[in-house]
């Protein structure tokens, strides 16, 4: 099955608080078109947040902005949404980020550090790509 781009919209975002509500908007937009269901675009829209919450708080980025790709997939209809939230931040290493438990968090001071668990439950497919240049995290879902 081939996995050809029939639609692509990229946001450039300022990372200010509330930047996210924009490209969850965005998101919910583009997944209505291609008939995706509810519940899959309720988790489209937190994968996104999540993504964009986490780019604003880590990636220390000079340009203090999150670019947000959107491509619907499919050939000859649509399949599949993929999602790219980039930032032009320090990066990380996605393998050394502990998994976080619910017992650790109960007892630590800091509650979060569940953005990359929770889009990893939500999303079909996730990948991240990071170095001193910045990170994208790829996420998928299918129709």
């Amino acid at each position: 099955m081939a996995e050809g781009v029939l639609r692509e919209v990229t946001l450039a975002l300022p990372m200010v608080p509330e930047m996210e509500i924009e490209a969850s908007k965005t998101a919910t937009a583009i997944a209505e078109s291609i008939r995706m269901s509810p519940d899959r675009i309720d988790e489209v829209r937190m994968a996104v947040v999540e993504a964009c919450i986490n780019a604003l708080e880590h990636s220390h980025s000079s340009d203090q902005e999150v670019f947000v790709t959107f491509q619907v997939l499919g050939d000859p209809d649509p399949e599949k949404l993929r999602i790219m939230v980039k930032d032009h931040g320090v990066g990380f290493s996605p393998d050394v980020v502990d998994e976080p438990t619910m017992a650790d968090k109960l007892k630590a001071m800091r509650k979060r550090g569940w953005g990359l668990k929770i889009i990893r439950g939500l999303m079909d497919e996730v990948e991240i790509q990071s170095s001193a240049d910045g990170t994208t995290v790829v996420m998928c879902k299918m129709r």
